[in-house]
């Protein structure tokens, strides 16, 4: 599954969902994980709040979750429509520790919100559906 990170470094989830300047994006497996690569997204004007929230939802709309520090109530509710589920965790974790993390919860009984993502994915993939959005 994809999965992307809200930060302004690359290194750490240190970023608001409606103000982080990139997403690190990864693909995580039961198996490992890899690097897909740092999706910038563009400056909207800081008065264009529903143009800054969807240019953020377009650059992570083929990812399933997002890790990110906070998010709003009208961002959430654009992410999760998509499909993708925020999840907050602590400013300045490290993304590394966060994948191998998330790699090792698919290894074993993942957490009841992970399992929900999982079988949604296995669920497109029966449909012919891609799981990869």
């Amino acid at each position: 599954m994809k999965v992307a990170f809200a930060t302004d470094d690359g290194v750490r989830v240190n970023a608001h969902f409606g103000q982080s300047p990139m997403f690190a994006v990864y693909n995580v497996t039961r198996s490992g994980s890899e690097r897909v690569g740092l999706r910038r997204v563009d400056g909207a004007s800081p008065e264009d709040e529903a143009g800054r929230i969807e240019g953020r939802v377009e650059a992570v709309a083929d990812c399933t979750l997002i890790f990110l520090m906070q998010i709003g109530a009208s961002a959430a509710a654009r992410v999760t429509r998509r499909q993708i589920m925020p999840v907050k965790v602590p400013a300045g974790s490290r993304i590394d520790e966060q994948v191998k993390r998330l790699s090792e919860m698919l290894q074993g009984k993942p957490p009841m919100w992970l399992a929900k993502v999982l079988l949604r994915e296995e669920a497109l993939t029966a449909e012919g559906g891609s799981p990869e959005k």
